[in-house]
């Protein structure tokens, strides 16, 4: 059941995911980060499979410093987006030499000083596409919905926080099994970082 979604406003992107780390029917902790700080200008929310998700996004994360590291630049979002499309289909296209597929689905949000901020999708079947809204998971039905009604560009950051809000609480009341905990972070010019969590129970 999980959640993760995303927004492109008036000089910044956020995304916000659920924080529940689920096995069938057991909640094993429900204050799991599945937004990961890429570097100092980018995000990167995924859901799917843990193990996919924690082995594939630290990959990422370690290739981008590498380039960084080696360069002596950053990545663009644009190129970090494309790399890691590019890895999604490198082991898709490795499935039938025995290797498995990343069960990843990602939003990769990030701030360029000449682009601005941007927003990407990128699914398990490395389908990539630049957006300004997008959202995987069960909670998508509900949190795609609310903002095909509310999203409009340009939005002041209060503006996409309350749009946040309405996403969660559409999802906690409508998903028949939602999450509790929210994460919610933000990029901008003056950086990645996290802006707030909405929590309904204690984190465990």
């Amino acid at each position: 059941m999980e959640c993760v979604f995303g927004l492109v406003g008036d000089g910044f992107a956020l995304i916000a995911a659920d924080s529940s780390a689920v096995n069938s029917i057991l909640v094993h902790k429900s204050n799991e980060d599945k937004i990961m700080v890429l570097d100092s200008h980018k995000l990167l929310g995924a859901s799917g499979e843990a193990g996919d998700r924690a082995q594939f996004t630290e990959y990422i994360q370690k290739n981008v410093h590498l380039y960084q590291f080696r360069n002596g630049i950053p990545l663009t979002t644009a190129a970090a987006a494309n790399f890691t499309r590019g890895e999604l289909a490198t082991a898709l296209r490795k499935f039938c030499f025995g290797q498995s597929p990343y069960f990843v689905n990602i939003l990769l949000a990030g701030y360029d000083k000449e682009v601005g901020p941007s927003l990407y999708y990128i699914d398990y079947i490395a389908t990539l596409h630049k957006l300004d809204k997008g959202a995987f998971g069960y909670g998508s039905y509900f949190s795609l919905s609310m903002m095909d009604r509310h999203y409009r560009n340009g939005m002041s950051l209060e503006q996409a926080i309350d749009l946040v809000d309405k996403c969660i609480i559409e999802i906690r009341s409508r998903l028949v099994v939602a999450p509790p905990n929210f994460v919610i972070k933000i990029v901008d010019q003056n950086g990645a970082r996290e802006y707030a969590w909405r929590e309904s129970i204690p984190s465990v």
